[in-house]
């Protein structure tokens, strides 16, 4: 029986065709994959992998040459350019002495993201003056990656820098202490002849002093006597003389403003005694160092960066802004008291005018009698007083409080207790994740809120009160006969006395107490008003403060001797009259 031979998959051969398979069919298994299939699917596979590398080698080529084509129009960008023009020229004022470092790094510190700003707008103006070309070309914006990376690295590495070397200084001796400091020469002491020049009645005196203390006190003269004593850090005596002369005190005298200004050395510092008539009002202006201030009648203006300010007795405002932590005391001041910035102990006592404290403390505020309004701002706390007849301590945990006149109003972002005693007025407190207890001093208007907090309030012996008390969560306790329901939400409800006044209390997974205190206090009188001196406005030059001083109050105390920060050690140099 004949056998049919197995089909090579290709049609019958025709007379006049050459041996082998025709164009578009495989050749059959047996020539040249001696009948292995495997070695057809390689095959195929083999002429694929060639097929694809031609292909990618195709789109290699048309995209090289798009890319030339890119380049050919691209147009590079001006805020390289600006950027390094900007930079070099800083960098030379900086070399020359003519921009103050701290100036600099303290305006860095602040005002970097306006160098994004700045750079994005740049970017914008390019892309508005592109679309009204008619070819527009592209721009290479990819630089500004690297330009933003830069800018962002300065602004925060710097600013960060300063912030951390300012502090570093003046914990070694940069603030006049004598600690060892082991990144400065030996020191160089050297007393400046005294300057005394006359000057106006009720003058503005403008005093700028980059490094060094200042000490103010009053004369009954009508001159003002600067007392400079340098200190240059330095390696030889010639080189300490260089620091010397580049650091001298001047006084200028331009009808009412007087100009009292220190040359800055940031290899030295001088400190000043300032002694002027009572009438005087100053604007200070101290960069690494403190400043005292006593007896005045006039107005207290002053900016400390790295230093503590205290100003005793004045008669007038006392407007203070700190940084770098600085320590602020203030005590018998007539007028009112402002203090702004980032501060570290705020010492406040017989206050006859407003307190106003606004800015992160990051130690303790402590404030006694002040017979007007307390207002304390920061980013975790806001806090106000009508007056303020007793004391208040306030850090970062706690709040303590004793005789309070309201309306009261306190209001924690974040966890702290508060214990606030002899409550007299409104009273509206709102805390998160700590301890609320109140001791109210008569039947006033009563609203706390506490979320994860007990609270706890007293009211005196014969109050009359309408209550509404809730918690979620937690236990109700009272020693009035005030109705009480609920299992996880509770709800205390009822009148007190006679009623009166609405005490709102509600808190969360925490208790609440309401408890009978002692007999009402007396409310504290309100004091005589002293005679108001007129306000001065922040931030005006010597030159600008036009106002007269406040007159001096009847029967107001002597003003203290105020010590020196830094006592001289070189005996007083002979007179000399400006």
């Amino acid at each position: 029986m004949a056998t049919t031979p197995p089909s090579s998959g290709m049609p019958p051969s025709q007379p006049g065709r050459p041996a082998g398979p025709p164009p578009g069919y495989p050749p059959p298994y047996g020539t040249p994959y001696g009948g292995n299939a495997r070695d057809y699917w390689r095959y195929q596979k083999d002429q694929n992998r060639a097929a694809w590398r031609a292909q990618r080698a195709a789109w290699k080529a048309q995209r090289d040459v798009l890319r030339a084509q890119n380049r050919a129009n691209r147009v590079p960008s001006v805020a390289g350019p600006i950027i390094l023009l900007t930079v070099g020229i800083v960098s030379l004022l900086l070399v020359t002495g003519r921009l103050n470092p701290d100036v600099f790094w303290t305006l860095i510190e602040k005002w970097w993201p306006v160098l994004l700003i700045g750079l994005g707008l740049i970017a914008l103006a390019e892309w508005a003056i592109d679309l009204r070309r008619e070819n527009p070309p592209v721009r290479r914006f990819g630089g500004y990656v690297w330009l933003i990376v830069l800018l962002v690295i300065l602004g925060t590495g710097g600013a960060g820098w300063h912030h951390w070397w300012g502090p570093l200084q003046a914990e070694f001796g940069d603030s006049g202490n004598d600690n060892f400091n082991p990144f400065r020469e030996p020191e160089h002491d050297l007393d400046q002849p005294l300057l005394n020049t006359a000057i106006p009645a009720n003058a503005q005196v403008e005093i700028q002093n980059p490094r060094g203390d200042v000490s103010i006190s009053v004369t009954d003269d009508a001159n003002i006597a600067v007392q400079a004593h340098q200190v240059a850090f330095a390696g030889t005596d010639a080189e300490a003389k260089k620091i010397f002369d580049a650091q001298q005190a001047h006084v200028t005298v331009s009808g009412n403003a007087v100009l009292v200004r220190v040359d800055g050395n940031n290899s030295g510092r001088t400190n000043l005694a300032i002694t002027m008539p009572r009438s005087a009002s100053v604007n200070v202006n101290a960069g690494h160092g403190g400043v005292t201030v006593a007896g005045l009648n006039g107005n207290v203006d002053a900016t400390v960066a790295h230093g503590d300010l205290e100003a005793t007795s004045i008669q007038g405002h006392v407007h203070a802004r700190l940084s770098n932590h600085g320590d602020f005391s203030a005590h018998d001041i007539r007028g009112d008291v402002t203090v702004e910035g980032d501060g570290g102990d705020l010492t406040i006592s017989d206050i006859h005018g407003k307190v106003t404290l606004q800015g992160d403390y990051t130690g303790d505020t402590h404030v006694e009698r002040a017979d007007q309004m307390v207002h304390f701002h920061s980013s975790r706390t806001d806090l106000e007083f009508a007056r303020l007849p007793g004391d208040m301590s306030l850090n970062g945990d706690a709040l303590h409080a004793t005789q309070v006149v309201g309306p009261v109003r306190v209001v924690c972002s974040r966890s702290k207790d508060i214990e606030m005693s002899q409550v007299f007025g409104d009273t509206h407190i709102e805390d998160h994740d700590a301890r609320v207890e109140l001791d109210m001093a008569g039947s006033y208007p009563v609203y706390v809120k506490n979320k994860k907090g007990d609270i706890e309030v007293s009211l005196p012996t014969g109050a009359g009160m309408s209550v509404d008390a809730r918690t979620h969560n937690g236990d109700v306790v009272s020693d009035f006969p005030l109705e009480i329901s609920g299992d996880e939400d509770k709800v205390m409800t009822g009148t007190i006395g006679k009623g009166g006044p609405k005490l709102t209390i509600s808190t969360e997974h925490a208790d609440l107490r309401l408890r009978k205190g002692s007999d009402a206090p007396p409310m504290p009188a309100v004091p005589v008003a002293p005679t108001a001196p007129k306000a001065s406005k922040a931030g005006k030059d010597a030159s600008a403060l036009k106002q007269p001083a406040a007159p001096a109050v009847q029967g107001a105390p002597a003003a203290p001797a105020v010590p020196h920060l830094k006592p001289s050690k070189v005996e007083p140099a002979k007179t000399i009259t400006q």
